[in-house]
């Protein structure tokens, strides 16, 4: 198996030459064809995420491939099925349980070229999506997925810049007839935004009161906010939305002093933490990309031996939508 080596911001994660797996009963081998970055992975090889890492952890909790190998008992999946891996290894169906064993920080994760996984935590991909833009779906697009849920005809969205889960939120929330709103930082960006459906884009850079702006275009505020930056951004938010609304908790990406509580009080708006979904949820989503020909849109996409270049331009962008790793 090929080996690599990524450093980005001072950190270096390192993969070791492996063997090719064999699947246990219950199993699926599969044969990695692309795999995905979000912010969770920059933050583990910089050594900056919440939870210990081991040094030698294979990367990147997101990937596709197709099925290589069985195991014993194994019912769902057969050799040459095409599937994505699962956020959450062990959240099939019901409210979320408890943050597990993820990849990519307690097991190994999907910067590989073959991996071995439970037939229960992986889901057949759509079959008009290539292998690269299946790879971006199982964090960026299921957390936009529950982010969204609930919000169609008649209510007004908001996101917040032009990275995988907000792009995908704009699209999934224009397929359910909501309105859309944006912010970004750039001209280009936001033509980029409106094409997707945006109607309404505004500059957080010329417009740093953006949460007054967006009440006034919305005649009240945002039914919901898909909230990235976290503290650095959230009272921007609480501007933004709707009395009665809700601000869907996603990021904590920006730097900040957090939320004025008593501001948040008088809105009676809730604010809603997303752990991206279950199985289940990621089934239905497919279903939906499916039916409506969904693309994912990708910024770029590096080939397995310029990892690190891949890791790099995910730190310093700039870039719009999701940075793929083809293998």
């Amino acid at each position: 198996m090929r080996t690599f080596q990524v450093r980005t911001g001072g950190g270096l994660i390192t993969s070791a030459e492996r063997p090719v797996p064999s699947p246990s009963a219950g199993e699926v081998l599969v044969r990695v064809k692309a795999s995905s970055l979000n912010a969770r992975d920059l933050l583990i090889v910089t050594g900056r995420y919440s939870v210990d890492v081991p040094p030698g952890r294979i990367p990147l909790s997101d990937g596709a491939g197709v099925v290589e190998a069985v195991g014993d008992g194994v019912s769902r999946f057969r050799v040459g099925d095409r599937v994505a891996g699962t956020f959450h290894p062990t959240w099939l169906y019901g409210p979320f349980p408890e943050w597990g064993q993820l990849r990519g920080t307690h097991r190994d994760g999907w910067l590989t070229e073959y991996i071995a996984l439970d037939e229960q935590s992986a889901v057949a991909v759509p079959d008009h999506l290539t292998f690269e833009e299946a790879a971006t779906l199982p964090c960026a697009a299921l957390t936009a997925w529950s982010a969204v849920s609930g919000v169609g005809p008649g209510d007004a969205l908001l996101v917040q810049g032009s990275g995988g889960v907000s792009v995908f939120a704009l699209q999934l929330a224009r397929l359910a007839g909501a309105r859309v709103l944006a912010t970004t930082s750039s001209d280009d960006k936001a033509r980029r935004l409106s094409a997707l459906g945006a109607s309404d884009v505004v500059d957080y850079t010329s417009t740093p009161e953006w949460g007054a702006r967006v009440r006034a275009l919305t005649d009240g505020g945002a039914d919901r906010v898909v909230e990235i930056g976290g503290a650095g951004t959230l009272s921007q938010s609480i501007d933004a939305v709707a009395h009665g609304g809700q601000i869907a908790l996603v990021g904590n990406l920006a730097a900040g002093d957090g939320m004025d509580v008593n501001r948040f009080f008088r809105r009676a708006a809730t604010l809603r933490s997303i752990s991206v979904g279950s199985r289940g949820d990621f089934e239905r989503m497919n279903k939906v990309i499916a039916q409506n020909r969904l693309r994912s849109v990708i910024d770029r996409v590096f080939p397995f031996d310029q990892a690190p270049e891949a890791f790099a331009h995910f730190e310093k962008g700039p870039r719009f939508g999701k940075v793929v790793i083809s293998h």
